[in-house]
């Protein structure tokens, strides 16, 4: 069953894709940047790690945690890993953007230049030490016999997704920061903690336990992503109009009509699904299926937020 979810919930990266398609369609020539590509996969991979933790750490005090201290570290450290990988990515292809120009004619001293002279340099730089930091830390401790907290490495996530959002264009408005912080924090523990479950659950009784303990935390987190989603909109927006005048505007209507779609799906799976699970009455194999499901459905308002980071 693992290997098989595992596989099934690779459909989220063209599902994700397809989010940022359907962004390119409604803002076209606003944006969004071709970055927005390997950017989702970035925030798709560093919400898992985030999701991952997060609940091994609400777990943290059970007999039986939600998964083995080697297996967890082993996850992190492979998961980190291509998020390492994605966000050199991006830093390579903010360098080539920075001089119009294509990856390929990027020069070292251009590149260099890129991330010691420009602000947004700078911050990718930022973000990639603390990704590859998580990598190389989950690494070692995988090696080791004893099985530190993962209080760290959930640090580390949390700011390196928050890291980029945080200087964008909020950071000039009042709370603007803090804002775009918790926005993207609590749609990195909706996406990332059920992907985690996904990939780690494999029995009825371990999903009768940590479903009702991800159902708590998701309602959470996606009520406080839609409020702080809607404030962030209406002071981009400054209006009602541009909902649909603008190529940014349009991607964020599109995004809201995705998630309501998607707290619809929460609604009924949390009166059926939820119940079912809870006493045992439904099996590992269906619990992990649906929670691909939904996993990959999400993964189309990654796409939409993606790309609404890098349209104008």
């Amino acid at each position: 069953m693992g290997a098989a979810t595992a596989r099934r919930l690779l459909l989220a990266v063209p599902t994700s894709l397809i989010g940022v398609g359907l962004a390119w369609l409604l803002a076209h020539p606003a944006g969004p940047a071709p970055a927005s590509v390997v950017r989702v996969l970035a925030v798709g991979l560093g919400s898992t790690v985030l999701g991952l933790t997060a609940l091994a750490w609400i777990g943290r005090g059970d007999r039986r945690p939600l998964v083995e201290p080697a297996r967890l570290w082993q996850l992190t450290a492979a998961l980190s890993g291509a998020w390492a990988v994605t966000e050199i990515v991006l830093l390579g292809l903010g360098a080539a953007d920075a001089r119009a120009g294509a990856v390929s004619g990027l020069s070292v001293a251009q590149f260099s230049e890129y991330v010691t002279h420009s602000s947004t340099g700078r911050v990718g730089v930022l973000v990639v030490v603390l990704v590859v930091a998580i990598s190389v830390a989950s690494a070692v401790t995988y090696r080791r016999e004893s099985a530190p907290s993962v209080v760290p490495v959930l640090v580390l996530g949390a700011l390196a997704l928050v890291v980029r959002p945080i200087t964008g264009h909020m950071s000039q408005q009042f709370l603007g920061s803090a804002l775009d912080a918790v926005h993207v924090l609590a749609a990195a523990l909706w996406f990332g903690g059920l992907t985690a479950l996904a990939l780690t659950v494999r029995s009825r009784g371990a999903w009768s336990v940590w479903l009702p303990r991800y159902s708590t935390l998701a309602w959470r987190s996606v009520w406080v992503l839609t409020v702080t989603g809607v404030i962030d909109a209406v002071v981009k927006l400054g209006g009602v109009s541009p909902f649909w005048d603008t190529g940014y505007g349009r991607i964020v209507s599109a995004k809201i009509l995705a998630l309501a779609a998607l707290l619809a799906l929460g609604w009924w799976w949390r009166r059926s699904w939820l119940p079912d699970a809870e006493s045992h009455r439904i099996s590992a194999e269906v619990s992990a299926r649906r929670a691909t499901v939904e996993v990959v459905l999400m993964a189309v308002v990654l796409g939409l937020a993606a790309a609404l980071a890098t349209t104008g």
